[in-house]
């Protein structure tokens, strides 16, 4: 799997990448923060599995929600 997994799986779905300076959600997708991430949504997947990752997930209902605090904080983006 290439660089542009996350981003191909997230165009696939339909997913309208919002730039985080703007993004008011307090979480977002896997799809979502791979984009952001330029990652495979599976990287991400892996990270929360094995607790590994920079940022961590918050689990819902069996979904991974990625906190936009931890993303912006991880890439540098002022709130």
């Amino acid at each position: 799997m290439g660089s542009d997994s996350g981003k191909v799986e997230a165009e696939e779905k339909g997913v309208a990448l919002v730039p985080l300076e703007f993004e008011k959600r307090a979480a977002i997708s896997t799809a979502e923060c791979a984009r952001h991430l330029n990652r495979a949504s599976q990287t991400l997947r892996i990270w929360a599995c094995r607790e590994t990752g920079p940022i961590q997930p918050v689990r819902v209902g069996g979904r991974l929600l990625w906190r936009v605090a931890d993303l912006k904080r991880l890439l540098g983006v002022r709130e």
